[in-house]
């Protein structure tokens, strides 16, 4: 029995993956959505979960892979640990790969996003709050 690594399969890639940000969700939102289009991704689905977690659903092919991860970044999502090793493992496949079919591949993305209050020592003082 031979091994075929999973990325030579002909399934799509699905990564799900996890951040955090401490921008405001009214400012973060288009420049996310921008990110997204102007790496030539696909936004499937955009959903609110809760007051301070969403959800997007984006493909994009693995040759446009790099540029959506500087891209989030940018925007200023915090990605998990977790959510960096998945993205790094495409972008290092994505050099490995030569073939124009191959870079085509498109790679499904479930992105959650957690937003997050800014909470500082001053601002706790500042609110007559005490610290736990």
């Amino acid at each position: 029995m031979t091994f075929t690594p999973q990325w030579q399969t002909d399934t799509m890639q699905s990564l799900d993956i996890q951040g955090f940000t401490y921008e405001e969700r009214h400012r973060l939102l288009p420049k996310l959505t921008a990110a997204f289009s102007n790496c030539g991704g696909w936004v499937l689905e955009r959903k609110t979960l809760s007051p301070t977690h969403m959800e997007f659903r984006v493909e994009i092919q693995l040759r446009s892979v790099l540029d959506l991860y500087a891209s989030m970044i940018g925007t200023g999502v915090e990605l998990t640990r977790s959510g960096h090793e998945a993205l790094t493992e495409q972008c290092t496949r994505r050099n490995h790969l030569r073939m124009s079919a191959e870079l085509g591949q498109v790679i499904s993305i479930r992105l959650e996003i957690s937003f997050l209050d800014d909470v500082t020592l001053h601002s706790l003082l500042a609110s007559g709050s005490g610290l736990a």
